[in-house]
């Protein structure tokens, strides 16, 4: 009898260690979320990424969804006089995928020169961009702004074909240049802009405004 318990015991240990050293991906049916191909396309002309539904979700609903770690503030291109209010979060992971993401927001060139003119500071960034920090008894209102589109700036670099794959093929594809290419995906609000010599860029917004994004 300790014989044979001393068999089992030892089979026992042997099956343990065999599963112990069995990859995750063999067995593990855990569904990874919040991916950049995973856009859900709603019946109104509007989609969901990352949790915040374009044209509906507010910045209040992306920082709560989220999270704490970003940058509120309103942006002027260089040359210009005209800006908008952005969610910045420059360490944002998408599914298995780390990048920055901006969040525009949908908002009135008056309300934007509100913002600007009450603004406690002014900073000029490396693209010579002027970055106006809000005044934060302006915050209230400039949460309540509803999400325009998104950003996703992915830290690897993808090329046409790992696109297509995941992202399905593109509706029109456009080739600006030898090294920079234009997915379009109008019935996902979705152009991919593929550089081989600089950043790649996912624009999102909701597939009704698909004409905005592109002018």
């Amino acid at each position: 009898m300790t014989r044979l318990f001393s068999i089992l015991l030892f089979l026992t240990i042997v099956l343990v260690a065999l599963f112990s050293l069995k990859p995750d991906s063999e067995y593990s049916t855990e569904v990874i979320e919040g991916l950049p191909w995973q856009i859900e396309v709603l019946p109104n002309g509007e989609s969901r990424v990352f949790g915040i539904t374009l044209g509906q979700s507010t910045l209040e609903d992306a920082h709560q969804q989220l999270g704490d770690d970003m940058e509120l503030a309103v942006i002027v291109a260089p040359g210009t006089d005209t800006g908008g209010l952005e969610m910045y979060y420059g360490h944002y992971k998408a599914g298995v995928f780390s990048g920055k993401l901006v969040i525009a927001a949908d908002m009135t060139p008056e309300t934007v020169s509100r913002l600007v003119k009450n603004a406690i500071k002014s900073d000029y960034m490396d693209s010579g961009a002027r970055k106006f920090t809000l005044n934060p008894d302006d915050l209230p209102l400039a949460l309540r702004a509803p999400v325009a589109s998104m950003t996703f700036i992915p830290v690897v670099n993808i090329d046409e074909t790992s696109a297509i794959k995941r992202f399905g093929p593109a509706d029109e594809t456009v080739h600006v240049s030898d090294q920079e290419t234009h997915l379009l995906y109008p019935g996902k609000g979705l152009e991919i802009i593929i550089n081989s010599k600089g950043k790649d860029i996912l624009q999102y917004v909701a597939p009704r405004n698909f004409d905005s994004l592109i002018k």
